[in-house]
């Protein structure tokens, strides 16, 4: 099984948990920036998502786009028409992953823990991220053979 959707909009970054004390007590939480993108990642998987959590081996690829900057000089902005020039500014690809995984944990998969191959790529273009997920066969066991 394949699913693959697009996120439009400027791609956020993870950021920091930040941390308060209530009643004596430390509560963590997420940036109100992180915590809106994720929702956001959310909603927009829900419109994909399995009939059932997927539970088995995951392959995802994600793609992040990013604007390209007015600055850009004509002969790299030309060049990253081409494929041939990629951003090397901020958000960082990690820290993007890292709330599209969370955001997609519960939605389309039980637990991020079940992606085994995970390719991130960052382009220019038109602000979106696009997420492709693939299913893994599950390993199968051994077959015991009889010696003699």
């Amino acid at each position: 099984m394949v699913i693959h959707f697009t996120v439009y909009g400027e791609a956020v970054a993870q950021g920091r948990p930040r941390a308060t004390t209530l009643g004596g007590h430390v509560k963590m939480f997420d940036p109100e920036k992180s915590a809106n993108y994720k929702t956001y990642v959310r909603l927009v998987a829900q419109e994909h998502r399995p009939q059932h959590l997927l539970t088995c081996p995951l392959k995802v690829q994600v793609d992040i786009y990013k604007a390209m900057p007015k600055s850009l000089p004509v002969y790299k902005r030309e060049a990253a028409e081409r494929g041939e020039y990629w951003p090397t500014t901020k958000p960082d690809v990690d820290n993007v992953v890292k709330g599209v995984m969370d955001a997609l944990t519960q939605v389309i998969w039980l637990d991020d823990t079940q992606v085994v191959e995970l390719t991130v790529r960052k382009f220019y273009g038109d602000p979106r991220v696009e997420i492709c997920i693939e299913t893994l066969p599950e390993p199968v066991a051994p077959v015991k053979r009889k010696k003699g």
